[in-house]
């Protein structure tokens, strides 16, 4: 059975740390449905987009939501269908999340072929390769990389499922275990075509059935398409160490990987801060409310400044009537969410209980 060699380095456990902090922070902010509902679809969106433009696809982050909302783009079919059949791969993520017992092979199979369905030929769809491939540089033509030849596969992802679903495995952190997953499953390169999409969906899959899809606010493949050249860096440092891939340190992949979270979900947690009503006020209240946009800065502003008469509200609404600001502060006392002290024009507007 293959057995991952990797250290917990203080920089893993800073990183740990972090994430455990931003997840705790994500899970009980109170947010509304409706900017859940967002969030998720934003994440989707980005994920499905950068993704795909990893792997150079042509299409624009705005053609490739206009795909995903089912409208027609003038673009390559390729780069159309590429988009189509990643928002499928985050549908499927979804019901293999809810499955009970192990990991398995077919999992990804599964994945790679809702990756590649219409782009490789059939019998290369959802099936392990069965010949050799290498990843060259481009304009040299030189071999960057190249994974273990095609007979080996079989045997190297029945090892790596053994451990992956091992007693001893689970005893490792779920974030470690997702990235080890990415590292692994990239370098013994499974698939003809469509390895890194279908690579990073599992390492996703990972995370999800093990507590950490957190609500599906943050997207890593933006963070990996942003920071391509720290990525494949992060791989690298690994590779160059033996052609044996039993033998290698994920250390340093495992720093990177759990980096890339870190600062996603602290994103996703500053961004909930900003968006959440006190957790206090939420248990006043019972339960959770969906409010305008309007009302959300309205919430947004006195969360972070404490307090507000009307003309600071004016000044972040300056298209906005009094009158309909009024309406809305009125609305958020009715509900029980604002508070008003005084009863002049100077009064002051408060978050309750606060």
């Amino acid at each position: 059975m293959y057995i991952p060699k990797f250290s917990i380095t203080n920089k893993i456990l800073r990183t740990i740390g972090e994430i455990e902090a931003a997840k705790e922070v994500i899970e009980n902010a109170p947010l509304v449905p409706f900017y859940e509902k967002q969030f998720q679809t934003d994440a989707i969106e980005r994920t499905v987009y950068h993704g795909t433009h990893i792997e150079g696809n042509e299409l624009s982050f705005e053609q490739a939501k206009e795909v995903m909302e089912g409208k027609d783009v003038l673009a390559h079919e390729r780069d159309i269908q590429e988009i189509i059949n990643y928002r499928n791969v985050t549908k499927l993520l979804d019901d293999l999340s809810a499955k009970r017992g192990d990991y398995t092979i077919q999992d990804l199979l599964d994945i790679h072929y809702d990756t590649v369905d219409k782009i490789v030929a059939p019998e290369k769809t959802g099936v392990l390769r069965t010949t050799q491939v290498v990843i060259r540089e481009e304009g040299t033509g030189e071999v960057i990389f190249a994974p273990p030849p095609a007979l080996e596969v079989p045997y190297l992802l029945e090892d790596f499922f053994e451990w992956l679903n091992s007693i001893d495995a689970k005893e490792v952190h779920p974030i470690l275990r997702a990235g080890i997953c990415h590292y692994i499953l990239v370098a013994i390169h499974p698939f003809v075509e469509g390895n890194g999409r279908t690579v990073r969906a599992f390492s996703n899959l990972v995370m999800m059935r093990e507590g950490y899809d957190l609500k599906k606010f943050f997207s890593l493949e933006e963070h990996f398409d942003r920071d391509l050249a720290d990525y494949y860096a992060a791989f690298a440092l690994v590779d160059k160490q033996s052609k044996n891939i039993a033998v290698r340190d994920l250390t340093p992949w495992l720093e990177y990987f759990s980096y890339v979270v870190a600062v996603e979900l602290a994103k996703i947690k500053d961004k909930v801060r900003k968006l959440s009503v006190d957790t206090k006020l939420k248990g006043k209240l019972g339960r959770q409310i969906a409010l305008t946009d309007r009302q959300m800065k309205l919430i947004e502003y006195l969360s972070e400044q404490g307090s507000a008469i009307m003309q600071d509200l004016k000044h972040i609404f300056p298209m906005i009537s009094e009158d309909t600001i009024l309406r809305d502060l009125r609305d958020l006392m009715e509900k029980g969410i604002l508070a008003k002290e005084g009863s002049t024009k100077a009064s002051r507007y408060v978050i309750a209980n606060k």
